[in-house]
């Protein structure tokens, strides 16, 4: 208990859901719990080459994150739908869909981005703690949490999962990533613009095929939401790499194994 109350509480200046009652400790290690049962529940990508790429992206923006140092991590779920999810602590899943449907690296890196941003912004622990809230007591959290990295973790990861709380952020938190994450994608080298464009793909793919951004849909703001508040703000972001020669070569080596 003393381990949780140490790492009490905050709250933020704009809204009462933002409380975490995590330490950023407690959070990593129920996100390594999180990302263990996620990866036996969802099909991976395992392509050697397109995994150390979409690595390298994470890693050089994770360089440039403020806030907690997280371990973070990032694997490329089988899919061909067009999503990403963030998981407490660092790890984060971008959909194979991403990576085919982008057009230049800097749609990609956006989408990173916005995914780093999340946990750099605690998003991911203020989630955690809500679902906790809900299912335990205060009490009965704190003695999970003291034991986060053993069988008490892994009920608060499952519950979590459970919940779906990793794709479900606020409207408020979203737009938070996007703009934290524009400020990373800056920082790295990366064109704000990118960021936009892959919401411009997913407004064009709603229309041509929805099962391939139906999970999108379902937790997130519409992207012409999105479009409309970024607007204003990335003409401040422009300048940097919007493509690159690994970009195409992940690209052309994505069609040669779409089958998969």
């Amino acid at each position: 208990m003393k381990q949780i109350v140490a790492a009490f509480i905050f709250f933020s200046v704009s809204s009462l859901s933002a409380i975490t009652l995590v330490s950023v400790e407690q959070e990593i290690a129920v996100g390594k719990q999180a990302n263990a049962q996620f990866r036996m529940e969802t099909p991976e990508f395992t392509d050697a080459a397109t995994v150390r790429y979409v690595r390298d992206l994470t890693r050089r923006l994770s360089r440039v994150a403020t806030g907690p140092k997280y371990p973070y991590s990032a694997a490329i779920a089988n899919t061909h739908e067009i999503n990403a999810v963030a998981l407490p602590g660092g790890p984060i899943w971008i959909h194979r869909g991403v990576l085919e449907q982008a057009t230049n690296e800097s749609q990609v890196a956006g989408v990173l981005a916005h995914e780093i941003a999340h946990i750099a912004s605690r998003h991911a622990a203020t989630q955690l703690t809500m679902v906790a809230m809900t299912k335990w007591s205060l009490n009965f959290l704190g003695s999970l949490l003291g034991n986060a990295g053993g069988a008490g973790g892994a009920q608060v990861a499952a519950e979590f999962l459970a919940s779906g709380a990793a794709l479900k952020y606020s409207r408020e938190d979203e737009r938070d990533a996007d703009r934290v994450g524009l400020g990373l994608m800056s920082r790295a080298g990366w064109d704000g613009r990118g960021m936009v464009e892959m919401f411009e793909i997913l407004k064009k793919a709603s229309g041509r095929d929805p099962s391939m951004v139906e999970a999108f849909f379902s937790t997130h703001p519409s992207p012409q939401e999105r479009i409309k508040d970024l607007s204003a703000v990335v003409a401040a972001h422009r300048r940097g790499k919007r493509d690159s020669r690994e970009f195409q070569v992940m690209k052309s080596r994505l069609r040669t194994l779409r089958s998969g």
